[in-house]
């Protein structure tokens, strides 16, 4: 037993002593290392500053989030929350909104104005076919065109009313515009003021012009009613009995239907 002890302590003292001339030889092999080849101890303090290169930034970073966090109170200008300027933001809301009512009425109003004198148009050429045809038509053919014409005058009814009913509204809109560009004149919204202003000349120039249209189909109908009714007058003489009679009766109808 005291043999084996022995023994175990000798084996202990070899490794300990190995052990510390391991240590003494792997100091002294990286002390050569290091004075061989320097580029090794650089790198390695480039690689221990860029790690703790970006951790800096991440703190950094989050103390900026932390602070942006902070509710800063804003000044404001009073002037902007006077009453005054809310009046004058409000006035150039409505002043916009009525433009654009204005602008859609005169559109569908111009639309129904350019149909009613396209259908006005169509009853003039087809009376003034009519006249012409007077005195070569058999009763036949000759009623045939007067139903052709009875359904164009019926058109020509039918969008007279579509228009009259959208110049209503129109008239609403543009009442509307105008309130609305005074309203901003007195509140001091100069610029509103005047672009409302602009604005209902600009619709009222292009609903003006297309009416002009409209009343020059409208003299033409009358002009070629009237000669119509000329020639019929003219053609009674040379007609046989009956056709004047039937002629008669297409006169009766033709005042029935005005």
């Amino acid at each position: 037993e005291r043999h084996f002890r022995r023994s175990q302590e000798l084996s202990t003292g070899k490794m300990a002593a190995a052990g510390g001339l391991g240590a003494r030889w792997l100091r002294s092999w990286g002390a050569l290392l290091r004075r061989s080849f320097p580029f090794l101890t650089d790198a390695r303090s480039r690689c221990v500053s860029g790690l703790r290169g970006p951790w800096k930034k991440a703190a950094a970073l989050g103390l900026g989030v932390t602070l942006s966090a902070i509710p800063i109170a804003q000044k404001h200008d009073p002037g902007l929350l006077s009453n005054e300027a809310l009046i004058r933001r409000a006035v150039s809301l409505v002043t916009d909104s009525t433009s654009t009512l204005l602008s859609q009425t005169t559109y569908a109003l111009i639309d129904a104005l350019t149909e009613y004198t396209t259908a006005v148009y169509t009853l003039v050429s087809l009376y003034q076919k009519y006249t012409q045809l007077l005195g070569k038509m058999n009763s036949n053919e000759e009623d045939g065109v007067w139903q052709v014409i009875i359904g164009a005058r019926v058109e020509v009814t039918t969008k007279q009313q579509e228009y009259l009913k959208l110049e209503s509204r129109w008239r609403t809109a543009l009442r509307l515009s105008e309130m609305a560009a005074e309203a901003a004149y007195q509140s001091g919204a100069d610029q509103a003021s005047v672009s409302a202003q602009n604005h209902i000349q600009l619709v009222k120039t292009q609903v003006q012009e297309i009416r002009q249209l409209s009343q020059k189909a409208e003299t033409k109908l009358a002009e070629a009613q009237k000669e119509e009714l000329l020639k019929q007058k003219q053609e009674e003489p040379l007609l046989p009995a009956c056709q004047q009679a039937s002629s008669e009766e297409a006169e009766e109808a033709y005042l029935r239907e005005d």
